[in-house]
């Protein structure tokens, strides 16, 4: 079927049970930011491929809404589909509720899988069509028209040894336990696979870039029971959970345990982590609490073990990038080095290195035009080749059985002109002074945000995606609950976190840049306790050079100048132990103190 083809196809059967518009939101039964391939229904249906994005279908029109990021690729992939793109104004916002508010008449008809809506975003329909009398209804047209739909992953998991993680599975439940008394709750339902991940030390394979199982889990004083398809664990692991006192059901059966909950008891539900069908199949009679879950706070705080050993990735990722950088600059105009052939090349020398599980996400590889697309994709079609002149733009991660990494570089490929210079070392700019910045304990995402656009802002320069996220242990390469962007989200960075610091400019038709290192917050060791509070300081955990030829110093104050030299410092001595000679002597170049 051709895209018009399955429009017209849930045309008609939305004609035939009176719905007046049908939503399909890219998410899970987990609101997952990957998804399995079994639920990637607007790639199905509109052909769009990027990550993040809702379809509206009525019967004279069928809009995706997405962000700045996808402008570019949505025009190109949604051309003679069908589908038209209604740019977003705000990232993150669920603007179409209101085109359905101005559009539908009154006591019009909604679907949508109630699987793949969030908590958040049900209720947030309900309410603000609620005046308008409009009816909801829980349908699946995709399913009913997707003939060869794939099959949900059936790929093996695995737990990870306690030693490995540096905490037991029996202290990550103590300190959830501990939360949900605090709050006066009986039970606890994760759905969030990070989360289930992280609680019962699970990794798998089910989701392409993170390690994660698809699993519920209901938590209560003394019992926690995961729901899986437990054939994708050993007899081994199901004993090893066993005598934690961890029950195993079917992946199918939560549904029917909410069903029963006990009368005027409670649960606590994630709103923005859990699906609309789980919150409506909660009994009547119990309480919902909706607040964030316990996990995801947890979680973000890494430990003694967790911190070493994403050290260690970083200097094997550091490694493989080294070797990368060799590669592409004696190679470019000799050989034929294209977007796609160069991304392999770059997933080869990681898997080079002990431990390497896959990568974190899927390679930005941008060359010229390509690299002002924050989120480009090459595919088969857009693939060009990199030659010896421009900016190539290269976002990466590599999964590593001992941590995640996240990294972009930008390499100067030859006859660069004079603005790639100026944005290239007001962008680097921008990266040092985030990775320098000295904060006080109790501050927020935003303020970093505020603190690494300033010299940009300086230029009238901006940037139009966060300057930062956090990182998971062997987990998610995105991961809450704390967020460096302009959002005024109320959470402080607290000790261990791991997030990344990548600003950039995006020219569209000529280049992007942006620099992007990770950083451990740690306390400011230069600074003792005063009467303005405790300090804190980022640990740069990323450990690979950045090019320095395109660098105009006179752009630079002595601090930036000071912090990128002890920076190349450190990359030099950590990584070239796990190089040869001729790749030592490159990187020696490439850290050279400017």
């Amino acid at each position: 079927m051709t895209h018009l083809e399955k429009l017209t196809a849930i045309r008609n059967l939305m004609k035939q049970d009176g719905v007046a518009a049908y939503i399909i939101p890219s998410a899970d039964p987990h609101i997952s930011e990957y998804l399995p391939s079994f639920y990637k229904s607007i790639r199905f249906v509109s052909g769009f491929t990027g990550s993040v994005s809702t379809v509206v279908i009525t019967q004279d029109f069928a809009g995706l809404w997405a962000d700045s990021r996808y402008f570019v690729q949505a025009e190109e992939q949604l051309q003679n589909s069908g589908f038209e793109l209604v740019k977003l104004k705000a990232q993150g916002v669920a603007e179409y509720i209101d085109w359905l508010d101005e559009t539908l008449p009154e006591g019009s008809k909604i679907a949508f899988d109630e699987k793949t809506v969030s908590v958040l975003l049900g209720l947030q329909l309900e309410q603000q069509l609620a005046f308008k009398n409009i009816r909801f209804e829980n349908k699946d047209y995709v399913g009913q028209i997707w003939n060869d739909r794939p099959q949900l992953p059936a790929k093996p998991a695995f737990l990870l040894a306690d030693e490995v993680v540096g905490q037991s599975v029996q202290s990550k439940l103590a300190a959830i336990r501990a939360s949900l008394k605090k709050q006066r709750v009986a039970y606890h339902l994760v759905s969030s696979l990070d989360d289930m991940a992280w609680i019962f030390n699970l990794r798998g394979q089910d989701v392409g870039y993170n390690p994660v199982v698809l699993s519920f889990a209901l938590i209560s004083e003394n019992k926690a029971t995961i729901y899986i398809d437990k054939d994708k664990l050993t007899a081994n692991d199901l004993a090893k959970l066993a005598k934690q006192d961890i029950s195993i059901a079917a992946y199918d059966d939560l549904a029917a345990v909410l069903q029963q909950l006990p009368v005027n008891s409670n649960i606590l539900i994630d709103p923005k982590r859990n699906c609309y069908f789980m919150y409506k199949q909660v009994a009547k009679g119990v309480q919902k609490v909706l607040e964030t879950n316990p996990s995801t706070y947890l979680k973000a705080i890494k430990n003694e073990v967790e911190i070493a050993n994403t050290r260690k990735a970083m200097a094997k990722d550091g490694a493989a990038m080294t070797k990368f950088f060799k590669w592409i600059k004696e190679n470019v105009g000799k050989v034929e080095i294209t977007e796609l052939s160069a991304a392999e090349v770059l997933k080869n020398f990681r898997a080079e290195q002990e431990g390497f599980v896959g990568e974190s996400f899927n390679t930005i590889a941008g060359y010229k035009a390509h690299g002002a697309l924050p989120h480009y994709a090459a595919t088969p079609e857009s693939d060009v080749e990199v030659k010896a002149d421009g900016l190539f733009l290269v976002d990466s991660g590599g999964q590593y059985l001992y941590g995640t990494t996240d990294i972009t570089r930008v390499i100067p490929m030859g006859n660069n002109t004079d603005e790639e210079s100026t944005d290239y070392t007001l962008v680097l700019k921008a990266m040092i002074e985030g990775c320098k910045t000295r904060f006080p304990k109790g501050t927020c995402g935003y303020q970093i945000d505020a603190i690494t656009r300033r010299p940009m802002w300086d230029y009238a320069l901006n940037y139009g995606h966060g300057t930062g996220h956090g990182v998971g242990y062997y987990l998610n390469v995105h991961e809450g609950p704390h967020v460096f962007n302009a959002s005024a989200t109320p959470i402080a960075i607290e000790l261990g976190t791991i997030t990344s610091i990548e600003p950039g400019i995006y020219r569209i038709g000529k280049h992007g840049i942006r620099i992007e290192n990770l950083v451990l917050t740690v306390k400011d060791e230069s600074v003792k306790t005063n009467e303005f509070n405790e300090f804190y300081a980022f640990e740069s955990l990323t450990l690979a050079p950045i090019d320095t030829t395109l660098v105009k110093k006179e752009l630079l104050e002595t601090s930036h100048i000071n912090w990128l030299n002890q920076y190349h410092k450190k990359v030099y001595e950590k990584v070239s132990p796990l190089l040869n000679e001729d790749e030592q002597n490159f990187l020696k170049e490439m850290t050279r103190a400017i």
